[in-house]
């Protein structure tokens, strides 16, 4: 923190982000969830990142600087040797005539302003960066995997053989890339010729580095090792757990080994993620839909419902309400399958068929250790969900997911599944649908004329005319595709969101046993914006394209 912490609050009272109330709920979450002034303010969606960076920027009098929105070139990136860099929070991210352009976490500091002023012989400028932006810029930069790769091998490759080859340095280079990239998943697969890396990024695979299939056994073996499973197994397909530390943390991976055709192939899901600290509103959820929510979580009974597809952001949504609610004088325990990452002061219970810990078993032992909020994984059966709704309607707070394409059908499908009508209309508070969508890379970022003749080809025009405006001619963004986002136009996801709040006229269409058709005509009667919509917006405010949300609402639409 650049200023102390009784200014900062001064400072935010003075602008109406904070008040007596505020203050002493942000304290507590604070102290329950050990975490810093400024990373509670943001967690508890109190404040964006950048509108803190601001206004501590103004009140110092030194100029902010948003790094995601500008385009550092490469060689004005390493004047800073890196783990300076990464050590002090700072990056030079220009340099002209007046000399470098320094983005600081902490623009008081004289000695590394000293320092890079000294060894490049020009005038430093300290600029105001929030120490997330500053990392994320770290992100960006990272090392070409293929060139990286083929370095490793060269020395092997002019010997004519590959049995010198560092095996344990190629698969450490995997991972820390994969680290850097904010990759979910990574997948190692052989073929007839050669072997492939492959990286899911933003929800897109591509591939990454082309290798020899002379290694491809060596590489299994290594991850084999580092995840303890049987090296000598080779026709069975194989799950485990491996743990890699990079700088002063640690990157967890959740390990997929099957036979193929051509050997065998390794699906690594990255658990240590950069999502820890993400909130509902970096998620990309509305002010209006974010009122909603709160008031569902700060009841002290009932059920919050997450739905959508596998891969939505069901579970970093959830984990982001978990965090909020998670104070010591409450006690929380979920069961999971699996456990994505730890949350400090909440139990976490992993599911274990072989032991015949499921969801209903597990749900029905948490009953019995007092909880206060349980979070179930997934409902997926009717024992499941009849105990859920059971343990909402007797004061305890429930948050799970189902598979439905959309807020509605997640009630119909409860009744489905056994649980009487009035149960569910006495328990369920809000249900939250969500799709993930690719944003615009801000470094490649341009505007497209349109007609509202071409919007209305895939669009109905009321739906035009409410998000875009009745001109002939409107602008709407896309990215045209650079080496930072690898030419794809977009960097990160977001969520597009439709959050039903359960009120009394649906609660009457629940007891009547309605269809999700008139339930989502009566939720959007009553203030509820579909996914479409919300989609729609964050593409008039250019923070996707419109090919995206059509992608993932494309059952809507149809």
């Amino acid at each position: 923190m650049t200023i102390p912490e009784q200014e900062l609050i001064t400072l935010l009272k003075d602008i109406k982000v904070l008040d007596d109330k505020k203050l002493k709920d942000v304290n507590n979450f604070m102290k329950n969830a050990h975490l810093e002034f400024t990373e509670a303010l943001l967690q508890l969606n109190l404040i964006t990142d950048e509108q803190l960076g601001i206004t501590i920027a103004n009140h110092l009098k030194v100029p902010f600087i948003s790094l995601s929105k500008i385009s550092i070139p490469e060689e004005i990136f390493h004047i800073v040797p890196e783990k300076i860099a990464r050590k002090q929070k700072v990056i030079a991210f220009a340099r002209d005539e007046t000399g470098i352009k320094l983005a600081m976490s902490d623009p008081s500091n004289k000695d590394i302003i000293e320092m890079i002023a000294h060894k490049t012989q020009s005038t430093v400028s300290p600029h105001l960066a929030t120490e997330r932006d500053i990392m994320n810029a770290f992100y960006i930069f990272k090392k070409n995997l293929q060139k990286s790769f083929d370095r490793l091998l060269e020395a092997s490759k002019e010997r004519d053989h590959l049995h010198d080859v560092p095996i344990a340095k190629i698969v450490d280079l995997i991972l820390e890339t994969a680290y850097y990239d904010k990759v979910s998943d990574i997948h190692i697969e052989p073929e007839e010729e050669n072997a492939l890396v492959r990286f899911r990024i933003d929800g897109i695979l591509h591939d990454v580095v082309v290798y020899p299939t002379e290694l491809h056994d060596r590489i299994m073996t290594r991850i084999k090792v580092l995840s303890r499973l049987r090296t000598d197994e080779h026709m069975s397909p194989q799950d485990g757990k491996l743990r890699h530390e990079i700088e002063d943390s640690f990157l967890d991976l959740r390990v997929s080994i099957i036979p193929i055709v051509e050997g065998e192939k390794v699906v690594m899901r990255l658990l240590s993620s950069h999502n820890k600290n993400i909130t509902l509103t970096d998620l990309g959820m509305s002010e209006s839909d974010l009122e909603k929510v709160s008031h569902a979580y700060t009841r002290s009974y009932g059920m919050i419902l997450s739905t959508g597809p596998t891969g939505s952001g069901k579970s970093t949504s959830i984990y982001a309400i978990l965090k909020v609610l998670n104070t010591r004088s409450k006690n929380i325990t979920t069961i999971e399958d699996p456990v994505e990452y730890r949350i400090q002061g909440v139990n976490q219970i992993q599911v274990n068929p072989k032991t015949n810990l499921t969801f209903a078993t597990g749900l029905r032992s948490i009953l019995r250790q007092d909880p206060n909020i349980v979070f179930v994984g997934e409902i997926r059966d009717s024992e499941t969900a009849g105990i859920a709704v059971n343990a909402a309607l007797t004061g305890h707070l429930v948050v799970s997911t189902l598979h439905t394409n959309d807020s509605a059908t997640a009630l119909p499908r409860l009744i489905d599944m056994k649980v009487e009508p009035f149960l569910v209309a006495s328990t369920v508070n809000v249900i939250i649908a969500q799709r993930l969508v690719r944003k615009i890379c801000d470094m490649c970022k341009i505007s497209v004329e349109m007609t509202l003749a071409d919007l209305s080809e895939n669009l109905p025009n009321d739906l035009v005319e409410k998000h875009f405006g009745k001109k002939e001619k409107i602008n709407i963004y896309k990215g045209t595709g650079c080496a930072i986002c690898h030419s794809t136009g977009y960097t990160g996801r977001i969520g597009v969101f439709e959050v039903l709040e359960v009120t009394k006229r649906i609660r009457a269409l629940i007891l009547k046993k309605s269809d999700s058709d008139v339930i989502i005509q009566q939720a959007k009667e009553d203030g509820m914006f579909s996914m479409l919509d919300d989609g729609l917006n964050k593409v008039s405010r250019g923070e996707t394209t419109l090919e995206e949300v059509l992608r993932v609402t494309k059952i809507e639409i149809e």
